[in-house]
């Protein structure tokens, strides 16, 4: 099991850096998802003695997750996840020039072929999704996403529908740019009111070199300080 990164600890909840490929929940009898590897290390560790998942991240993803030390906040955190009063933040690249540079993604999402989403333009109950752009070497493109949904696959699909989809995406990208080292899809800001306290977190990735190239990412450091564009 490789080392956890433990990016802070308060006394109800931590937060925690999920690697890219890795899943979340355990794959078949063997008990080597995120959230249990998190939980094995606090015991053995002794950091914490309980703990409980309030939101997930895909495999290929990986970034910023909190993990409850205790079952009122795992509930507390799962109303303000389900009242979208946590703001998140991703980063992916993609090699495709997208039909926008930044804007809105809006839409219904319905289920597709072999596991996938496809985004609908009804409006009954749709995924939702700001986005920035920026140009990177080689043709790629750096993109700043803020969901305000959690649908399945939400950003994937959503980047995808923008005929950009995320380099490395064993689902939406085209075959012959999966075989990256990982899925550009990374977790990179968390902010949130927490019993009437303010908390923030930045990640900026720690593995993918296409990352970091031709941006330096301190510009993008406080993401909720953007002029996002309107919903």
């Amino acid at each position: 099991m490789q080392p956890i990164n433990i990016i802070a600890e308060h006394d109800d909840f931590i937060i925690v850096e999920k690697p890219h490929d890795v899943n979340f929940h355990d794959e078949g009898d063997i008990n080597n998802g995120f959230f249990n590897q998190v939980k094995k290390m606090g015991k053995v560790q002794t950091k914490f003695d309980q703990l409980y998942p309030v939101h997930r991240l895909d495999k290929m993803t990986s970034g910023l997750i909190v993990f409850a030390k205790n079952l009122a906040t795992a509930q507390q955190f799962q109303e303000l996840f389900a009242q979208h009063k946590v703001e998140k933040y991703y980063l992916a690249i993609s090699d495709k020039k997208p039909k926008k540079k930044q804007g809105l993604i809006k839409g219904d999402m319905v289920k597709s072929r072999r596991g996938m989403w496809k985004l609908l333009r009804s409006q009954e109950n749709p995924a939702t999704t700001q986005f920035f752009s920026y140009p990177l070497t080689a043709g790629r493109r750096l993109y700043l996403l803020k969901p305000h949904s959690g649908k399945t696959h939400q950003l994937r699909v959503a980047l995808s529908s923008i005929g950009a989809p995320i380099l490395g995406d064993p689902s939406y990208a085209a075959q012959g740019t999966t075989s990256q080292l990982r899925g550009y899809l990374h977790a990179y800001a968390l902010r949130f009111n927490f019993n009437g306290q303010y908390f923030q977190y930045v990640l900026p990735p720690s593995s993918g070199e296409y990352f970091t190239e031709g941006l330096a990412l301190n510009e993008l450091s406080c993401p909720w300080t953007l002029s996002w564009p309107s919903i």
